[in-house]
C-alpha cells in the first residue's frame, strides 16, 4: 500500500501534468486563432472574440467545478472533465463558419476550469504550511500557454491548422487516463454533506474574495490576455512569421506559468501581502513603459528639424514582457495563498469564485485589445489598459490593508505597554 507521502506527491505531479495540458488546450486559439483569422478575415475586435470564447465557458465552470471538488472530489471530477473535452476538441477540425468555432471553443473552453478543480484537490494533500507550495506547483501547469505555441506552429506548419485539433484530442485522451491511474481520492478531503450549496455560495458575498477576486483578475486575467494576444502582437508590431512570434510570446508564457511555484515558496515566507504588493508595483512600472507607442517626432532647432524616434525594439519588449511573466507568476500564487489562509475549509467553493474573476479577466481583456486597437490604431494600447487595472489594485491594496495594519501595531504597542 502506497504511503502517504508518495499519494501526496503522485496526486501533485498527475494534477500538474493533467492541468498543463488542460491550459494548453485552453490557449489553442492563441496560435490557431491566426490561420483562422486569415482564412476568414476577421477584424481585430472578431479575433479577440474568438480567442477569447474558451476563456468564457472556462471562467463560467469554475465555480460549480470546485464545489462538485469540494463534495465528491478531485479525482472523480478532473477526469470526467477532461474525458468531455475530447470530443468537442476533436470537431473543431471540421468548423467552417465563425460561429461554429465560437461554438466548439466555448465547449473546448471547459477545460480551463481544470484549475478549480486542482487547487482544493492538491491543497488538502498538504499540510498549511506546505500549500503555498503545492498550489504553486500545481499552479505551474500555466505553462501549457507556453506549450501550445512551441508545438502547434510545428503541427500547422506538417499539415495545416486542421491537424492541431486531431492532434490535440489524442493528448488530452492518453493524459486523462494517465491521470486516472497515478492519482488518489482521500474521504476525509470531502466537505461535509451537511454544508449547503447555499452556505458556500453565501462566501462570495465576503469583501475579501472581491478583494482577491479583483487582484486575480490583473495577474491570471492579464496573463491569460496577453499569452492570447502576444503572438498576434509580434506578427503585426515587428512583423515576425507565426512560428518565430510564437516563440517569442513563449518567453512570457512559459515564465508565468512555470515560476508560480516560486510564488508559493515566497508566500509561504514572506506572507502573501508582502509579496503580492510587490508583484503589483512591477508591473505597474513594466505596463508603464510598454504603454508607449511607436512614436516619430520632429523639432525645429536652430540647425534645422531633428527628427526623433521613441520606441522598444523587440529585444527590450521581449525581456520586459518576460519580467511581467516572472511577476504575473509569483503573483498568482500568493493570491491563492491568501484563500488558503483565510478559507481552508471552503478552498474549492472560494479559488472558484475568484478563478471565476480571473478567468473572466482573462475573457474579457482580449476582446478589449481588439477594440481598442481597431478604435485608436495602437497596438500599445493593450497594455495601456493593463496599466489602469493595476492602478486599480494598488489602491484597493493600499486602502483594505492598512487599517488592518493599524490596528496590529496598536495592539503591540498595548501589549509592550
Amino acid at each position: 500500500m502506497a504511503s502517504l507521502r508518495f499519494k501526496q506527491y503522485a496526486v501533485l505531479a498527475s494534477s500538474t501534468v493533467a492541468f498543463t495540458i488542460c491550459f494548453m488546450i485552453w490557449m489553442m486559439f492563441a496560435v490557431l486563432g491566426i490561420p483562422i483569422k486569415q482564412h476568414l478575415g476577421l477584424n481585430e475586435t472578431e479575433f479577440g472574440i474568438l480567442a477569447a470564447t474558451p476563456v468564457l465557458s472556462g471562467s463560467l465552470i469554475r465555480v460549480p467545478l470546485g464545489i462538485w471538488t469540494d463534495r465528491f472530489g478531485g479525482r472523480i471530477v478532473m477526469f470526467l472533465l477532461m474525458l468531455i473535452c475530447v470530443p468537442f476538441i476533436f470537431i473543431m477540425q471540421y468548423a467552417t463558419a465563425y460561429w461554429q468555432f465560437l461554438a466548439i471553443g466555448l465547449l473546448v473552453g471547459l477545460a480551463g476550469g481544470a484549475f478549480s478543480v486542482g487547487t482544493p484537490y492538491v491543497a488538502r494533500w498538504f499540510k498549511p504550511e506546505q500549500q503555498g507550495m503545492a498550489m504553486g506547483v500545481f499552479g505551474a501547469g500555466n505553462a501549457g500557454s507556453s506549450l501550445t505555441k512551441l508545438v502547434a506552429p510545428g503541427i500547422i506548419a506538417i499539415g495545416g491548422w486542421q491537424l492541431v485539433p486531431s492532434v490535440y484530442a489524442g493528448i488530452m485522451l492518453v493524459t486523462a487516463i494517465l491521470f486516472w491511474l497515478f492519482s488518489y481520492q482521500d474521504a476525509a478531503h470531502l466537505v461535509s454533506s451537511k454544508v449547503s450549496l447555499r452556505s458556500q455560495l453565501a462566501l462570495m458575498k465576503d469583501p475579501a474574495v472581491l478583494r482577491y477576486c479583483q487582484y486575480y483578475s490583473v495577474v491570471f486575467g492579464g496573463y491569460v490576455a496577453l499569452a492570447l494576444w502576444m503572438t498576434k502582437y509580434y506578427v503585426g508590431e515587428y512583423g515576425f512569421d507565426i512560428k518565430h512570434a510564437a516563440f517569442l510570446a513563449a518567453c512570457f508564457s512559459l515564465p508565468g506559468g512555470v515560476l508560480r511555484a516560486m510564488g508559493g515558496w515566497l508566500s509561504d515566507r514572506f506572507g502573501p501581502y508582502k509579496v503580492t504588493w510587490g508583484v503589483m508595483w512591477t508591473c505597474w512600472v513594466a505596463f508603464f513603459i510598454l504603454s508607449y507607442p511607436q512614436t516619430d517626432f520632429s523639432i525645429t532647432t536652430t540647425h534645422g528639424v531633428q527628427s526623433f524616434h521613441i520606441g522598444l525594439s523587440v529585444v527590450p519588449f521581449t525581456l520586459m514582457l518576460f519580467g511581467v511573466g516572472i511577476a504575473m507568476a509569483i503573483g498568482k500564487a500568493s493570491v491563492f495563498k491568501f484563500i488558503a489562509n483565510e478559507f481552508p475549509d471552503n478552498i474549492g467553493a472560494v479559488s472558484g469564485v475568484v478563478g471565476l474573476a480571473g478567468g473572466m479577466g482573462g475573457f474579457l481583456l482580449p476582446i478589449l485589445f481588439g477594440v481598442l486597437l481597431d478604435v485608436t490604431g495602437v497596438r500599445s494600447s493593450a497594455f495601456m489598459l493593463l496599466y489602469g487595472t493595476v492602478c486599480v489594485s494598488l489602491v484597493w491594496m493600499h486602502f483594505s490593508f492598512k487599517p488592518a495594519q493599524g490596528k496590529a501595531v496598536a495592539a503591540v504597542a498595548k501589549q509592550s505597554a
